[in-house]
């Protein structure tokens, strides 16, 4: 609810809602609760309605969305963009209007604002915000228990777009939802950045017709409504094992890109973060590369924990389609392979995804299944052939593994609570 108030008053109102959020951000610290983003965000916004627009200040803004890779993508820009500017951003991963609220007091003296943002509220943010570009990754099946259908998420999505034509997009042209959201937007720069799970995208947005694929290139059966064809449109710039190919007024080769980060996806990720650097906020292309390919550790995504005996490789995946990606990436020739599975409210209480992700590639491969719902991860195990062992504690399950390398591919919170439980053990032992 916005409250238009005399500029006094709300100048008042929006100091006593930064002053009660720093107060509870440090008391959540200081009890050992957490970083405090989320706190100081919703005492914030609970006391001051408007404090998100008012922090946003009119400054650049960049948002970032998708249902996998957010967090990657606002890292690698934000980064891209420090090699100009201060940059205020969400680097903790707290992507819904608390999170964000902190993001932005956090960095109120930065000259730019890079944020990842929850598809849900990427509308709401954008009315507050006015973006100067709005990053699309991708969009699949994800938590249905709290999203919902991926088609609605599509349609709020594509209204955003409609409602903010001076706002640029960054839109992954290789995936069919991404580009009917974006399909009609006046001001859109198309990215060839991959799409390795096209289950969700059997048919066209729109008319429902059946998309059809030759290589790279698809299109729907069916006509919109005003006769154009629906089809993968012509990307600007691209990604493939070679570089990036760029618009020929940014470079006339193909650039190479060596990531720190593993996996297709995330050179995908990258290729979008650096055509919203350079084209959007005019970061030299040299420097922009350089400092996407120094991205190294996400959250702690990707990163190894020594423990004990252990060198644990941590690797997040939270639907199917991101699941599909880090299962391509476990190192097999690892000591020991270890999956574990939540199904909290922040996991999607609804697990039926576990049918839909390819673990029959594990056929020869021993994998301990773990979690709060390793129950359901071994079903799906059995059923896939896979060798297995069940262990409910994941650091037990760890534990059970022969000495050395071990991958550990978990979900939300499983990921969450087992790299504060490691880093507690490793931090009391010292």
């Amino acid at each position: 609810m916005s409250l238009n108030l005399p500029a006094p008053l709300q100048r008042l109102r929006t100091t006593v809602a930064t002053t009660a959020a720093t107060l509870a951000t440090k008391a959540s610290q200081m009890t050992g609760r957490g970083a405090g983003g989320m706190i100081g965000g919703l005492i914030a916004g609970a006391i001051d309605p408007n404090i998100m627009a008012n922090l946003g200040g009119g400054r650049p803004v960049a948002l970032i969305t998708g249902t996998n890779g957010k967090s990657t993508t606002t890292r690698m820009l934000a980064a891209a963009l420090r090699t100009q500017y201060a940059v205020a951003t969400n680097e903790g991963g707290d992507n819904m209007d608390a999170g964000i609220i902190s993001a932005l007091m956090a960095g109120r003296g930065a000259s730019h604002v890079v944020l990842e943002c929850d598809e849900l509220h990427v509308p709401a943010v954008a009315d507050r915000l006015n973006p100067s570009c709005l990053v699309l990754l991708n969009l699949t099946r994800d938590q249905l228990d709290r999203v919902g259908e991926i088609n609605t998420i599509e349609r709020r999505l594509r209204a955003c777009v409609e409602a903010h034509p001076e706002m640029t997009v960054i839109a992954n042209c290789d995936d069919v939802l991404v580009t009917s959201v974006a399909y009609d937007a006046p001001n859109v720069i198309w990215v060839s950045a991959g799409a390795g799970w096209v289950g969700d995208s059997v048919s066209c947005p729109r008319t429902g017709g059946h998309i059809v694929r030759d290589g790279d290139d698809w299109h729907a059966l069916t006509p919109l409504a005003d006769g154009r064809t629906f089809r993968r449109p012509t990307p600007t710039w691209s990604i493939s094992e070679s570089g990036i190919a760029v618009p020929s007024e940014v470079s006339a080769e193909v650039v190479p890109l060596s990531l720190t980060l593993p996996g297709n996806a995330n050179r995908g990720n990258a290729t979008e973060a650096l055509a919203a650097a350079i084209e959007v906020f005019k970061i030299p292309l040299d420097g922009a590369v350089q400092a996407v390919q120094a991205v190294s550790n996400v959250a702690g995504r990707y990163s190894t924990i020594t423990f004990e005996q252990w060198e644990v490789h941590m690797l997040l995946a939270k639907n199917p389609a991101g699941w599909q990606e880090a299962l391509s990436m476990v190192d097999r020739t690892a000591d020991g392979i270890v999956i574990s599975v939540n199904g909290q409210v922040a996991d999607g209480e609804d697990l039926s995804w576990l049918w839909d992700v390819s673990f029959e590639a594990f056929e020869n491969t021993h994998i301990v299944a773990a979690g709060e719902r390793g129950t359901d991860l071994a079903v799906r195990l059995i059923y896939a052939d896979v060798p297995h062992t069940h262990v409910p504690n994941t650091v037990a399950a760890i534990r059970s593994c022969p000495p050395g390398r071990v991958e550990v591919l978990a979900n939300y919170t499983a990921f969450r609570d087992l790299k504060k439980a490691l880093e507690k053990i490793t931090e009391v032992r010292k």
